[in-house]
């Protein structure tokens, strides 16, 4: 049995063309008990939704799951907006949301936005200034001055709005130390999971940040974006050759993801379909209603 909390998730569509499915599926994923719907955030694309209304009106049309955008693009959203933002959606929705944050990547495309272009370095500390930012400004208190690199406030006052599970997106050595010290989870990129090289590289310098922070490194827990087939019946390999998850039955789905918590430490996973010919309807109905309630059975039988 294992007394953390295990996330269960779906990856939500962000197109303006898609809009009555990702209102569908996102109630969809609330009735069938899930824990977390995401939507992903590229304002610079005219035919995507912007992800912070979207998660809006998500949060106003569903009643127990929580969402958030994977991950924030924070050259995009100053860090104190991004903090009023995402403690008014908490205190609309009781507390149903967790901040994904990102320091940037596409930076031909977010210039466009006339965001002034950052080096990798200094794109990294903006996002290490925003996570602080954000924490600044919620939880109450007194006024707050930051007179930071990137981010300034002075003398105002935070939501008294907890705040929020904060995790990162985050990829290079510099940014995944930022993880280990300020944030709570961890979303590996690329698709990579427990058993990839990237995961092996990676974690370990968030677990070292995090002790020379004075911080219990499993306090950083990582979930997965998870892609994969559902298929009926078992396939012959879950995994190609390079070791990349194809996916399989709901009982091979549910051994993998049992050993993924009980064996790497893994602290949940958000699904999103393949283009296999499955409809993307159905493909969560067995994810939310076969996979993820074994899951759940066998963590809590231990």
């Amino acid at each position: 049995m294992t007394d953390r909390k295990v996330w269960f998730g779906f990856g939500l569509e962000a197109g303006l063309g898609t809009i009555d499915t990702l209102l569908a599926h996102a109630s969809q994923a609330d009735r069938d008990g899930l824990d977390l719907v995401t939507v992903s955030d590229h304002p610079y694309l005219a035919d995507r939704v912007d992800a912070y209304a979207a998660l809006g009106v998500v949060l106003g049309r569903t009643k127990q799951i929580a969402g958030a955008v994977n991950v924030t693009n924070v050259p995009t959203r100053p860090a104190p907006m991004l903090a009023r933002t995402v403690t008014s959606l908490s205190a609309l929705s009781g507390g149903r949301v967790v901040l994904g944050i990102g320091a940037g990547g596409l930076w031909d495309d977010i210039a466009r936005l006339g965001v002034p272009r950052r080096s990798p370095a200094a794109a990294v500390r903006a996002m290490e200034e925003a996570i602080v930012v954000v924490r600044m400004l919620s939880g109450g208190g007194g006024p707050v001055t930051f007179d930071g690199e990137f981010h300034q406030v002075h003398g105002l006052t935070p939501a008294a709005v907890p705040t929020p599970p904060i995790w990162t997106g985050s990829l290079g050595p510099q940014s995944l130390a930022v993880t280990g010290r300020v944030a709570d989870g961890w979303i590996p990129g690329h698709s990579a999971d427990w058993l990839s090289a990237r995961v092996a590289r990676s974690r370990p310098l968030i677990d070292e940040a995090a002790t020379a922070a004075g911080r219990a490194p499993a306090d950083v827990a990582t979930v997965y974006n998870f892609p994969g087939r559902i298929t009926t019946s078992p396939l012959p390999t879950t995994r190609d050759a390079d070791g990349r998850w194809i996916g399989g039955s709901p009982e091979q789905w549910t051994d993998e993801l049992v050993s993924a918590v009980r064996d790497h430490g893994a602290a949940g996973f958000v699904y999103f379909p393949v283009s296999d010919g499955t409809p993307s309807d159905v493909a969560l109905s067995r994810w939310a209603r076969d996979i993820v309630p074994a899951v759940r059975e066998a963590l809590q039988k231990g």
